[in-house]
């Protein structure tokens, strides 16, 4: 089994990126629960078969559809070493949790939070940045908001987000029973970042109508393009109005780690809470989410609670109090850090932030490529590693969809798209530290080939994989004005 995995992380670039599951393979998962035992061979074999072949493909250097990191071997046999272990890290006082605590301390230098500063794994930035929202909550409401609930508050609390945020803050607002209609949403300046004026228009507005505005929450790394909101500026507006400062930093937060790029998130360092993911940019294996709080105290407070089966000694397996399990709402926890933990050692951060570097450098090259094709045009600017454009034609939202689907299932590269105002784009975001050169030219040649062969034909058929490299891939198993008119007259 470690064997058939390594080759297949060794040997990826042969495999298609991803291709759709046949009809009788999806079938075989229609089969009933199993009561008698199998051998364990077996069992792999139909992973091998079954499972394998039809995975996302993220660790494809042609993965550039949406924020998924490649993972990493050192990571990957980590994660074997955790299951071994079985280790629950929700409390009690042994190594696992030091392994935490110690990637803790690291987040909070790498932000520059204080010493006494708390953080968490946990399953994504969705989940960290519903923890935010809870610990803002629990700042202006004191802790009695969790006994009374926000209902016997009488204040009206609203938060601030920018137009590009991603949707898990609104889910956060509706799973905090804050409501989302409790979030404001700012729109955005010709970045793509919240605009300043309007968000400090909307929070006068709201003081005047007896609303208590409680959080702002910045966005290092937007969805769409990848843009950062003015941190600093966010940073002196929440400070200057006693507001929660919390920032998502999904992927963007982990720029801190590239000198070139770090300086784009100047005020990160005054959050009072951030969220990431390290299974993003730093590459460690799914899932591994984090949140860091400035104020541990206040962390606790939050998410501790005390009960006689969890009873904490000053000695003993019970000892090591406090436990993460006071600082989120998980009791059972699996060992996410200890696969986060040999991803810096193994790698460090050097090259972990050089990883970075290049995946905005290929961004860059990706942008140059498009301004250098009549055919194509790009529509929002390159801010980072995210690269939105399209195939100009008839029809343009209908005729990239098309090419986005036949890229995808020719197992070539797998972009997906967004909106840009009206226009859907295509999106690469390139996140893989496998991911180079060669594979940006070959995005750029798929989608000319589908948009040229959109022109030739009439009736729909697969795409011809005309400008696959043989020696590289196995065939494929069965199965408004643009951004380029504005900035540039290159056509």
């Amino acid at each position: 089994m470690l064997d058939d995995i390594l080759d297949y992380v060794e040997l990826i670039r042969e495999r298609p990126v991803w291709q759709p599951i046949p009809d009788r393979v999806r079938a075989r998962f229609s089969a009933p629960l199993p009561t008698a035992s199998a051998d364990l061979a077996a069992v792999h074999q139909e992973f091998m078969r079954d499972i394998l072949p039809y995975s996302t493909g993220n660790s494809h250097p042609g993965f550039m559809g949406w924020v998924h990191g490649g993972g990493n071997p050192a990571g990957m046999l980590a994660e074997m070493l955790a299951a071994g272990l079985n280790a629950n890290l929700g409390g009690r006082d042994h190594a696992p949790i030091e392994v935490e605590r110690q990637i803790v301390r690291w987040v909070g230098e790498l932000f520059g939070f204080p010493v006494n500063a708390t953080g968490l794994f946990v399953t994504g930035t969705s989940m960290a940045n519903l923890l935010g929202v809870l610990v803002a909550r629990t700042a202006v409401l004191g802790v009695a908001v969790r006994h009374k609930g926000v209902a016997q508050s009488q204040q009206r609390l609203v938060a601030y987000v920018s137009s590009a945020a991603h949707a898990c803050i609104a889910q956060a607002m509706d799973l905090s029973g804050l409501g989302i209609d409790a979030l404001r949403v700012v729109p955005t300046n010709e970045r793509h970042q919240m605009d300043l004026n309007a968000l400090e228009t909307a929070i006068a507005a709201d003081r005047r109508a007896a609303f208590t505005p409680f959080l702002i929450v910045g966005t290092a790394g937007t969805v769409d393009i990848g843009a950062v909101d003015n941190l600093a500026g966010l940073a002196d507006i929440a400070h200057r109005e006693k507001l929660w400062f919390h920032v998502d930093g999904a992927f963007g937060a982990l720029a801190i780690l590239a000198p070139n790029l770090a300086p784009r998130l100047a005020g990160i360092e005054q959050a009072d809470s951030i969220a990431l993911d390290f299974h993003k940019w730093t590459q460690v294996p799914y899932d591994a989410g984090f949140i860091i709080v400035r104020d541990g105290g206040l962390h606790q407070d939050t998410f501790a609670s005390p009960a006689a089966y969890l009873r904490r000694e000053a000695r003993g397996l019970a000892a090591g109090s406090p436990w993460p399990c006071d600082f989120g709402p998980d009791l059972s926890r699996g060992f996410r850090a200890l696969k986060t933990w040999f991803t810096l050692k193994v790698y460090g951060t050097d090259a972990l932030g050089a990883v970075i570097s290049r995946t905005c450098a290929l961004a860059k090259y990706l942008e140059s490529r498009i301004l250098e094709t009549p055919e194509l045009e790009l529509l929002a600017p390159v801010q980072l590693n995210i690269v939105c454009f399209r195939y100009r034609g008839r029809d343009p939202n209908g005729l990239n969809a098309k090419i986005v689907i036949d890229l995808q299932e020719s197992g070539v590269c797998a972009p997906s798209t967004t909106m840009i105002g009206p226009n859907l784009a295509i999106r690469a975001a390139i996140v893989n530290h496998r991911t180079e050169r060669r594979d940006i030219d070959e995005l750029i040649s798929g989608v000319l080939a589908c948009g040229r062969t959109a022109f030739r034909v009439t009736q729909p058929r697969r795409l011809e994989n005309a400008f696959l490299d043989p020696r590289r891939r196995r065939p494929v198993a069965e199965g408004a004005a643009s951004y380029t008119d504005r900035a540039s007259d290159t056509r």
